[in-house]
């Protein structure tokens, strides 16, 4: 019977994972490989402080699942990561926006943005025209994920579908219908733009 393989020679991501069921060093690999993805990702869409703790929770709720990782699936390791981050963005929100609601109930007398929307809030500041931020803000939250995963995740059709646990035809669908969106939003800015000057 051979000897299995030890892990710095295990190459594939699923590999690592399985053999982390019996060697737990082996995940620290994964971790390794994509923690600097999933923290930039968060931190696009939440913000670097949010980003280093829900960094952190991706790899430990993906370490404490591994067991039901299942590569037979079809399922890639990167677009379950960027599935599980995903999940996490749409938890902070909702309790951010509870936190928000019990604000306003005590009667404070301005609410703050959550995290989501002030990131995106200095990122329009610093790189991007405010339109685009205005225009990201009124797409669903749906749409809003497929084109994070699309523009800051870097991941494809069935990448974003297996992060999401969706057909990968509604990815196409969320992700065209959020485009046309997003143009027409620009393009009448664009043109109001012109108007004004």
């Amino acid at each position: 019977m051979a000897a299995p393989p030890k892990v710095d020679e295990i190459e594939d991501d699923a590999g690592l994972v399985t053999s982390s069921l019996t060697d737990p060093e082996a995940f620290a690999q994964l971790y390794d490989r994509y923690f600097d993805d999933i923290h930039r990702y968060l931190a696009a869409r939440l913000g670097r402080e949010t980003a280093d703790d829900l960094a952190a929770e991706t790899f430990l709720i993906a370490f404490r699942r591994r067991a039901a990782f299942d590569p037979s699936r079809g399922t890639a390791v990167r677009p379950w990561l960027y599935g599980i981050a995903t999940n996490l963005v749409s938890q902070h929100r909702r309790s951010e926006q509870r936190r928000l609601k019990a604000i306003g109930r005590m009667g404070a007398e301005h609410s703050v943005d959550g995290h989501e929307e002030r990131a995106t809030a200095r990122v329009a500041a610093e790189m991007l025209r405010p339109a685009l931020v205005r225009a990201m803000r009124d797409l669903s939250p749906g749409e809003r994920d497929v084109v994070f995963l699309s523009a800051l995740g870097g991941l494809g059709y069935e990448d974003i579908a297996q992060a999401l646990g969706i057909p990968s035809g509604t990815v196409g669908s969320r992700l065209n219908r959020a485009k046309a969106r997003l143009r027409r939003a620009l393009g009448d800015r664009t043109a109001q733009d012109e108007r004004d000057s």
